[in-house]
């Protein structure tokens, strides 16, 4: 399984979009700051949406889809579910909020 996450940054207000076989792994990197990448530079990032996909190549198409749009409108109407129809809708799955 392949999935394709979006993670969020309160304090700065932006959101990440990238994909992976495994999402936590990912989250955990993002937030550790050990590397100069561009999440490195913002406080803690929280998981906002998982896509969950069969291949690599579905993936990746989907990430690239979304970056294309470059819309923080888009992105916030796919994390809360609106607008969504066909199969896009059914890939939704909403993380485990932690408090």
């Amino acid at each position: 399984m392949f999935f394709v996450y979006i993670i969020y940054c309160k304090t700065a207000d932006i959101f990440y979009v990238g994909s992976s076989d495994d999402y936590e792994r990912r989250l955990v990197e993002h937030n550790n700051h050990e590397k100069n990448k561009f999440t490195s530079k913002f406080d803690f990032w929280e998981l906002k949406l998982v896509l969950a996909f069969n291949s690599r190549a579905e993936a990746m198409k989907m990430e690239k889809f979304i970056k294309k749009q470059k819309s923080k409108l888009f992105i916030e109407k796919l994390i809360l579910g609106e607008n969504l129809t066909g199969n896009l809708a059914q890939l939704v799955r909403v993380p485990h909020v932690r408090d």
